[in-house]
């Protein structure tokens, strides 16, 4: 992630977790909606746990489609424990909460055995955390924001919306040094102009830093990133 846009998260949340006297005052209940959006590979996933590490919160990882109606999500819900994450991934996937205020009476929906409906997703975001005492983050996730209802992303409920693109140099920066141990390389001007003409997700950038045999060395783990960028760029081209 960019490091600008990593201390920015960073203090919202460590914000959020000494706020107690402040939602008291304001007369809120001490929650707050992260969206976390952008194509596979980006760290969705991984942020969601840098975010448990660093404020030492549980995760909660809720799968709508077992849950079998309004009454069971509410039960689970509540239930869950104070300074904690309540997680719903790829809620695009989860169910079909865009649009369901539009689906026509009498539509057939055997085939989800699951009844939990917008509203009742709605109703939990926006009352139910008053039944639940304590911090609590819920966090969605989605390959496909512009899938989503906005009355079920809109500020009050998903607060903060972060937006996991594609690798920048910045981001190309600091996982050399975490996977390689190195600040600089010749090979980094390269790199960097074919990061800034094509897209490539982080998780990609990681899996060709990786050393493919025992005798891999700094130099041949980039120039595998390189030859991976140039065929990218190859197929866009061909595209």
């Amino acid at each position: 992630m960019d490091p600008h846009k990593k201390n920015e998260i960073v203090e919202d949340l460590m914000t959020f977790s000494k706020g107690e006297e402040f939602y008291a005052r304001i007369g809120r209940a001490w929650k707050r909606g992260y969206l976390l959006y952008g194509p596979p590979g980006t760290g969705k996933s991984t942020m969601i746990a840098a975010m448990a590490n660093l404020l030492k919160y549980d995760i909660y990882d809720l799968e709508l489609t077992a849950v079998k109606d309004n009454t069971e999500l509410r039960r689970l819900l509540i239930e869950t424990s104070s300074k904690s994450i309540i997680v719903i991934e790829d809620i695009d996937c989860s169910r079909d909460l865009t649009g369901q205020r539009k689906k026509k009476q009498g539509q057939d929906t055997s085939s989800n055995p699951s009844k939990v409906t917008l509203s009742g997703l709605l109703n939990f975001i926006d009352g139910l955390w008053s039944a639940c005492g304590g911090e609590r983050l819920i966090v969605f996730t989605t390959n496909h924001v512009d899938k989503l209802d906005p009355a079920l992303i809109r500020r009050g409920r998903m607060d903060k919306h972060v937006e996991l693109s594609y690798c920048g140099f910045e981001a190309f920066k600091i996982l050399a040094r975490n996977y390689l141990k190195i600040d600089s390389h010749p090979l980094y001007p390269k790199i960097q102009k074919l990061l800034n003409e094509k897209n490539i997700t982080p998780a990609d950038v990681a899996e060709n830093l990786m050393p493919k045999t025992a005798s891999a060395d700094v130099t041949s783990s980039l120039q595998d990133l390189v030859l991976a960028l140039e065929l990218v760029n190859q197929e866009v081209e061909q595209a």
